[in-house]
């Protein structure tokens, strides 16, 4: 028979840190008090968090009740050996099961839900759910984190529920919730032995998770659906709060009302900051007086959904700050965050636009951000100059609380409908804003599904944009309310977007094939001419630029996905560069290969673009990167220049489909040889864009119920996996001892390209593996397969 252990004197919440104990009870006081103050109802924070939920009248009110009652019962699993010994100096020890686990059983103890359900505003589902999912790791499936289910082959393990702290925080929540009493909870150790009350409170807890899954699909019940998102993702922020704000000695209510008690974004701030700024810049290029087009003005003047359809090079991102501004004279908010679909391009937006307010005021999220701030300081834009943007890290996403403009990538903010934690941390920060995603042609089937669930879930202003869009998905957005700017209707007074969309920009030349085009690209980079080169995989980008080197003997541009990212950023600064509006009074030529890396918001101005066939909406936004300013018509008086568009087929479909590719060559028929504009693209994209299926009403935070695993926002590419060249082995194990970032050594390598065996050492992160630098060239990227040999066509 195991050893009865005697009462500690203390119960633990945290590991011993210098010297600093941190009680189970003081924890569990410090996240129901980060719960009432962060999401105070009279205040900006709580009243915009229950606006996004759809939380209304007294529902506020049982929100912040039932948010307080689960912070408080959170960590109550912690009252057991397993814990005890873990956080204590006795050394590592695997617990049998997780706290959380055990707290969410606590609450299925039939004495402790009829306690709780006297008291009707309470809803013990909805706080057993939180209490249970409030780590991301609670399953109904065996992947580790299955709910109730031993980690050892432990057969008990002594809790301490008789603790007087325990005691004590059951009289709190007695307290808040005018419960009478309170219920004398089980001496006995946790089994999962039949007939033990354990296990029946966790076959009771099983049923009833499933039948709160059935009852939340019921349109009836959206106002207890709602109640448990606010609730469950409420808990996340409170516990994040109090743990990192006691870890970092601040304290709480100070630090706090700092923080929410903001003013809202005044209505002169987006100007001041960040639009004024970044006009004189333009000015200063375009050497005259810079004005609004209508088209701009015209955006600012739409509603909290809008979907802006616009070419490439209108000015959308102009229009779209303006349309923030108006925003936030129409509803009080304390943030603007601009979305990007990848890290690139959210730099470039946090470099043009964010980075000219105030340091304390701006920030960039990607997943590498840290790093790319570090590189941007070594040679920074004007924007940025003098300027330190980093964070609070040792707060994480609570560290970026206080900021006002964001640019981000996507995932950073709406990954919480995958139970991404930082997000999901950042979910205050998106209750308060407006919020503008860009790009949105770009995102994969599983990231649109995700956009169309969180426009019909949750309240706040949102401006999506983009050139181009596949009818089905303008339809599905339109269908839950966003309304499509310009219309028809408004185009007959935007004559200057008109006549933007509709100038002849291009001149269509398809080629028979690869030896064709290499002879045009060879004959136009003589010309003195920009020569822009896409193909659809890595490997004939590479060979391409290494055939071209040869012929051409001048360095070609290389640009894709294959690089590090301290490599990366050098290419990426480079192209952008050689493409870039040119303010001389002569354009130098310039050559680069690419794959699709350059589709997105780049501003690159070619004026010979070459491509594979690919998708007509990637076709499209590919045609986007030649003539974009139209300098050779507007700075050189050039008015016959057409940028050419040499077009041919790839000799495999992969990585698209070939029911894609066969679209793409009636798309190509019928344009024919005639100069083209935005506009007429833009129609031939809504005639021959295949149908798609509608999104489905799920993501894992919107209908996990009890559970909560973290998933990815993206469809997963399961071909690359992120690796550190054998050769940076060194500087990577310095850097992690340093607590340095280590982002800029890290290249995405083809799976076939990883070294196995026993070269891994055990300090580097579980997710990054190995690949040899043999294969490796800072100019050429990671070169998985012999160039001479790969298929051009």
């Amino acid at each position: 028979m195991a050893k009865v252990l005697a009462l500690p004197d203390q119960l633990l919440a945290k590991s011993k840190r210098q010297g600093r104990e941190i009680t189970l009870e003081a924890h569990l006081r410090d996240t129901e008090n980060a719960a009432q103050r962060i999401f105070r109802l009279e205040r900006r924070w709580g009243r915009n968090w229950c606006v996004f939920f759809g939380l209304h009248g007294e529902l506020q009110n049982k929100f912040l009740l039932n948010l307080r009652i689960a912070g408080l019962f959170h960590d109550i699993g912690k009252a057991n050996e397993d814990f005890l010994t873990a956080v204590s100096e006795l050394g590592f020890k695997e617990q049998t099961l997780r706290h959380e686990h055990l707290s969410a059983l606590i609450l299925h103890f039939p004495e402790v839900r009829g306690w709780l359900k006297s008291n009707p505003d309470l809803d013990v589902e909805v706080i057993t759910a939180s209490v249970l999912s409030h780590h991301l790791k609670a399953s109904d499936k065996d992947d580790g984190c299955k709910w109730g289910q031993p980690r050892t082959e432990k057969k008990a393990v002594q809790l301490f529920l008789d603790h007087p702290e325990v005691t004590r925080i059951l009289m709190r929540i007695a307290d808040i919730a005018a419960l009478e009493g309170v219920p004398v909870l089980t001496s006995k150790p946790w089994t999962a032995e039949d007939g033990s009350p354990w296990h029946q409170a966790w076959k009771e807890g099983s049923r009833t998770a499933n039948q709160l899954k059935r009852d939340l699909r019921k349109a009836s019940q959206w106002e207890r659906r709602a109640l448990l998102l606010a609730v469950k993702a409420g808990l996340i922020v409170a516990d994040a709060a109090a743990s990192g704000l006691v870890r970092e000695g601040h304290e709480i209510e100070d630090w706090i009302e700092e923080v929410i008690t903001s003013p809202p974004i005044g209505q002169d701030e987006i100007s001041d900051a960040i639009l004024n700024p970044r006009i004189k810049q333009i000015e200063a290029r375009i050497q005259k007086p810079f004005e609004f087009h209508r088209f701009q003005e015209g955006v600012a003047q739409q509603g909290p959904r809008t979907l802006l359809l616009a070419a490439c090079g209108s000015g959308k991102t102009l229009g779209a700050w303006k349309w923030a501004e108006a925003q936030i004279r129409q509803k009080s908010v304390g943030k603007v965050i601009f979305l990007y679909p990848t890290r690139g391009t959210a730099t470039e937006g946090f470099r043009d636009y964010v980075g000219w307010a105030p340091e304390a005021s701006a920030a960039l999220i990607t997943g590498t951000s840290r790093y790319e701030l570090e590189a941007m300081a070594e040679n920074p834009a004007e924007s940025i100059r003098d300027k330190d943007f980093h964070p609070e890290e040792r707060l994480f996403a609570l560290g970026y609380w206080s900021r006002r403009f964001f640019s981000a990538t996507v995932d950073q903010f709406l990954g919480f409908l995958e139970h991404n934690y930082s997000s999901l941390c950042l979910l205050p920060v998106l209750a308060d804003s407006v919020v503008i995603i860009d790009e949105i042609h770009s995102f994969d089937r599983k990231m649109f599904n995700g956009l169309v669930n969180f426009l019909r879930t949750f309240d706040i202003p949102v401006l999506c944009m983009t050139a181009t869009l596949p009818p089905t998905r303008q339809q599905e957005l339109e269908s839950i309310g966003m309304q499509v700017y310009p219309t028809a209707a408004d185009q007959a007074n935007l004559t200057d977007l008109a006549a933007e969309e509709e100038h002849p920009r291009y001149r269509l030349h398809p080629v028979e094939g690869f030896d064709e085009a290499f002879r045009q690209a060879v004959e136009a980079y003589a010309q003195n001419l920009r020569v822009l080169w896409v193909v659809n995989t890595v490997d004939r980008c590479q060979a391409i630029a290494e055939r071209l080197e040869k012929e051409l003997s001048t360095e070609v541009l290389t640009y894709h996905s294959r690089y590090r990212l301290k490599d990366r950023q050098d290419i990426h600064s480079q192209t952008v560069k050689a493409f870039a509006f040119y303010e001389g009074n002569d354009i130098p030529r310039a050559i680069a290969v690419t794959t699709q890396v350059c589709e997105m918001s780049l501003d690159l101005d070619a004026d010979v673009l070459i491509t594979e066939y690919a998708p007509i909406p990637s076709l499209v936004q590919r045609f986007g990167r030649a003539n974009r300013h139209r300098i050779r018509e507007r700075k050189f008086g050039d008015q016959s220049f057409r940028a050419s568009l040499l077009v041919y087929e790839p000799p495999k479909y992969l990585p698209y489909k070939k029911e894609e590719i066969q679209l793409t060559r009636s798309f190509i028929q019928i344009l024919g040889e005639a100069d083209i504009s935005q506009r007429r693209l833009a129609q031939l994209l809504k005639d021959l864009s295949p149908d798609e299926a509608e999104a489905d009403n799920y993501t894992s935070f919107m209908s996990g119920g009890y559970y909560a695993r973290t998933g990815s926002f993206r469809d997963t590419d399961e071909f690359a996996v992120p690796c550190i060249l054998d050769s940076d082995l060194d500087k990577v194990g310095t850097l992690i001892n340093d607590k340095k970032p280590y982002d800029g050594l890290i290249v995405n390598v083809p799976k076939r390209s990883v070294v196995t065996g026993s070269e891994k050492p055990n300090w580097l992160p579980r997710y990054l593996d190995v690949a040899p630098t043999t294969q490796y060239c800072p100019h050429r990227g990671f070169v998985s397969t012999n160039l001479e040999e790969v298929d051009l066509g």
